[in-house]
């Protein structure tokens, strides 16, 4: 039975915080401050690149697991699927529960961030995900280490 598990950003508080920051700003800007450029402008870019954080399309990305393979997919395009005898390895910290499956080649690999995890992004049930790929890849394949820098 296939799983699925969802991008989703990482740093959505930093987002939110820009998004009321940017907004909080403009209101003073307009009302206070005679509608002033300066801040005005900061007030819109604040709003901007929070909204365009949180409607990226990259958090329309999914992880799909089964019992045959791995596949990163968009709701219209896969963007890789990689099945599990063609997994090269898999380097994993269990004390993290980050794991990076190497599928030979970067476009064919996937870093699922657990604590700690240089990523700028998230994964829905993330735990789970990792218990699902270790469950399916060979063991002599999976490299256990305690975090992923140890293991450069």
């Amino acid at each position: 039975m296939a799983r699925s598990f969802r991008f989703r950003p990482r740093y959505r508080g930093l987002a939110l915080v820009s998004l009321g920051l940017g907004g909080g700003l403009g209101v003073v800007a307009l009302t206070v401050l005679g509608a002033a450029m300066l801040p005005l402008a900061t007030a819109a870019a604040g709003v901007a690149l929070g909204g365009a954080y949180l409607v990226s399309p990259s958090w329309k990305l999914e992880v799909v697991v089964d019992d045959d393979a791995l596949e990163v997919r968009s709701p219209k395009v896969v963007r890789f699927r990689l099945a599990w005898q063609d997994v090269a390895r898999v380097v994993a910290s269990p004390s993290t529960h980050t794991c990076f499956v190497d599928g030979g080649v970067p476009e064919k690999s996937l870093l699922v961030p657990g604590l700690g995890a240089p990523a700028p992004y998230d994964i829905a049930d993330k735990a789970a995900l990792f218990d699902f790929i270790l469950a399916h890849v060979p063991e002599a394949k999976v490299q256990r280490v305690d975090t992923l820098e140890s293991a450069r």
